[in-house]
């Protein structure tokens, strides 16, 4: 690859590039630290970049290595980077019904775990093929297709969740289904009737 078009190259990689460090920080201005950290590592690496090189996986892949390593450096937990979207949303003036629904999806990706929301942004989001997915987290495929799986099936059971006229424990007592009056058994097994049963 020529230099003379490797820097317009990375330039038009810089919108999904922010959206993946989006993804990875769920915060914007760590987001911009990682773009920026990645930009750097990749021009100090560009050496050795191989010609036929597919510029957006090897931008990708340098993306999240700097992200792993800087988890590791600063070993921050997840639940910080959700207290922060939590503030965010709290500053957040009243949004109408598509724009709460928006936020609902975006929390429910938020509080997925971290392999899980990168499978599934790059896949979903950014529309890269598996193969192309998977050489970015640097895993198998088999492994990402199980990442992919139990993230969609997490986001279904929170669109579950979500559903309106949903059976909850603090529903009026007229929308829930009769339980069987408790029954004590005695040693024998004949069944006693409990203390208040008519």
């Amino acid at each position: 690859m020529r230099d003379e078009n490797a820097i317009p190259d990375i330039v038009d990689l810089l919108v999904p590039l922010r959206r993946y460090a989006r993804a990875l920080t769920r915060d914007a201005l760590r987001a911009d630290d990682l773009v920026h950290d990645t930009l750097v590592r990749a021009l100090e690496a560009k050496g050795t970049l191989r010609p036929n090189t597919n510029l957006r996986t090897w931008m990708m892949t340098v993306l999240h290595n700097v992200f792993i390593d800087e988890q590791r450096r600063r070993q921050v937990e997840v639940r910080h980077a959700d207290a922060l979207v939590r503030m965010h949303d709290e500053t957040s003036p009243p949004a109408q019904e598509g724009q709460v629904r928006l936020a609902q999806i975006r929390e429910a990706f938020a509080t997925l775990p971290e392999e899980q929301r990168a499978a599934l942004h790059l896949v979903t989001i950014e529309g890269m093929a598996y193969a192309d997915a998977a050489a970015v987290l640097g895993i198998p495929i088999g492994t990402l297709m199980s990442r992919l799986g139990r993230g969609r099936a997490a986001l279904r059971a929170f669109e579950e969740g979500a559903r309106p006229g949903r059976e909850t424990d603090d529903a009026p007592s007229a929308t829930r289904i009769p339980r069987p009056p408790l029954r004590l058994v005695s040693g024998n097994g004949t069944p006693r009737r409990a203390a208040g049963d008519s």
